[in-house]
């Protein structure tokens, strides 16, 4: 299966989690993102996901500057950010619940 639909959804809520404990950038979300398994995120893909996130007003941008080099886009969230993260986080574990059931019943598990 592509796993790149399933994968979507998924990689905004996860983005917009881990802006909502720190402002950050787009780098360091990668490295946050790949210690978390989800290896092989482009940056290219990250900044659509970001894009997006801002588009819909979920988080801010600012430049800033960066101890190490060029300037940098750092990303925070948004009160409307925060009440949004709620709501996919009851919407996820409420859809993945629904699908383990069927996926974990009795003994079938599907490996």
């Amino acid at each position: 299966m592509e796993e790149t639909q399933l994968l979507k959804g998924i990689l905004e809520g996860c983005v917009l989690k881990l802006i909502s404990e720190k402002e950050t950038y787009g780098y360091e979300l990668i490295s946050q993102l790949n210690e978390y398994g989800f290896a092989g995120i482009q940056e290219g893909t990250l900044y659509l996901v970001l894009n997006r996130l801002e588009k819909r007003q979920y988080i801010t941008c600012r430049i800033g500057r960066s101890p190490l080099g060029p300037r940098r886009k750092y990303f925070s969230i948004t009160e409307y950010g925060r009440e949004y993260l709620i709501e996919f986080e009851k919407s996820y574990d409420k859809i993945t619940s629904q699908a383990n059931r069927i996926f974990r019943r009795g003994n079938d598990v599907i490996s």
